[in-house]
């Protein structure tokens, strides 16, 4: 299983971004699908997740602030971000666990994408 993540980039505090991630394999059956970050010298950290029947969850960190959705047809998730915060800054990683032609993954990463809020 692929992962496939864009969108990250430069933005001022207050500002907005839209991350995507698209799943790849064969016969894939997603559960999960969450987005991580990684700040330099600290640790990865859980952002949110969305399950296949579209529950969430999210770090207290970014409640009220980010939004994840997936579209399941696609096997994308996406984490809207908004009212941006220099804390924000770091490298966000998408994670999926499901099935793919049969065959259980778990923590399928994508490449990441660097995110940086200038304050």
């Amino acid at each position: 299983v692929q992962l496939q993540a864009s969108g990250g980039g430069l933005v001022q505090a207050g500002g907005s971004l839209r991350l995507s991630c698209a799943a790849s394999g064969r016969s894939l059956n997603i559960n999960v699908m969450s987005w991580y970050r990684q700040a330099p010298g600290k640790q990865r950290e859980l952002v949110a997740f969305i399950t296949s029947g579209g529950s969430t969850n999210y770090a207290d960190s970014v409640k009220g602030r980010f939004t994840i959705s997936r579209d399941n047809a696609k096997d994308t998730v996406y984490l809207q971000m908004n009212s941006m915060k220099s804390e924000d800054t770091a490298v966000y990683y998408c994670s999926a666990d499901g099935w793919s032609a049969g065959t259980p993954f778990f923590g399928s990463w994508g490449q990441g994408t660097q995110v940086t809020v200038s304050s």
